[in-house]
């Protein structure tokens, strides 16, 4: 399926890693400057940084240079680092001796990695809410909120409306060490299929969490494996081509 179109008054100016290609991200209004408190402008620096990941404006393996993030918003290189530090706790970018910082590649070891963690935790955040008889609050929105992203063919729309499926059923446990692991795991899933476009027919998604979500409620040890099992092989699929 085709890649979706970038929006040009949002694209950074961004290389695959070549020399000589600019990195650059342009500041967002209410940018870091050297006037902001340390703490506070890496934030604003991460955040820049982090939309042009997710975006793909940065494309996976794009070198991130404290002097440039630091010229480009106006801060100290110290804070820049800082900022490059979070994304790296984030799994968004690699710190590499000799290679310096890039934006992650996850390639498909990293990929199966990930889906187990995954699955480890919304198997026990669904199996709280099965013994619990919960009805999670957010997850029929989520799921309407997903159909409305599908049928625009807007897979940057669909992404986060699919986050927002699985975090309904997440959050509903209210286990907030649960939630705020899972969330850590968010921004490496998005990177992936911000490049990733697996092929689905138009409705197929939708159908398929709505699904998800009926088995997940009654058996999450053995639906909660089958799902992600399932979208991983189609990523993995979607990465070669198939």
């Amino acid at each position: 399926m085709p890649r979706p179109a970038r929006d040009a008054s949002a694209r950074a100016a961004a290389g695959h890693g070549g020399a000589g290609r600019d990195t650059r991200v342009s500041a967002a209004p209410g940018r870091a400057t050297a006037d902001s408190p340390g703490p506070r402008a890496a934030d604003l620096v991460a955040d820049a940084v982090r939309s042009g990941i997710l975006s793909g404006d940065l494309a996976p393996g794009t070198p991130l240079r404290e002097e440039e993030l630091s010229a480009t918003h106006g801060v100290s290189r110290h804070t820049a680092r800082t900022a490059l530090t979070r994304l790296a706790g984030e799994r968004l970018v690699t710190a590499e001796p000799y290679r310096g910082v890039r934006v992650s590649l996850l390639d498909d070891d990293a990929l199966i990695a990930l889906q187990q963690l995954r699955c480890a935790l919304e198997t026990e955040a669904l199996r709280i809410v099965r013994d619990r008889g919960i009805h999670p609050p957010d997850v029929d929105a989520a799921l309407d909120s997903l159909a409305d992203a599908e049928a625009s063919g807007d897979w940057p729309a669909t992404l986060d409306a699919h986050a927002r499926v699985h975090f309904a059923l997440v959050d509903a446990a209210g286990s907030p060490r649960i939630a705020e692991e899972y969330r850590r795991l968010d921004s490496e899933m998005h990177l992936l299929l911000t490049h990733v476009r697996p092929a689905y027919a138009a409705g197929t998604l939708t159908a398929e969490h709505r699904a998800y979500v009926r088995a997940a409620l009654d058996e999450p040890e053995r639906a909660v494996r089958a799902h992600l099992d399932h979208s991983t092989r189609a990523i993995i699929d979607g990465r070669r081509g198939r």
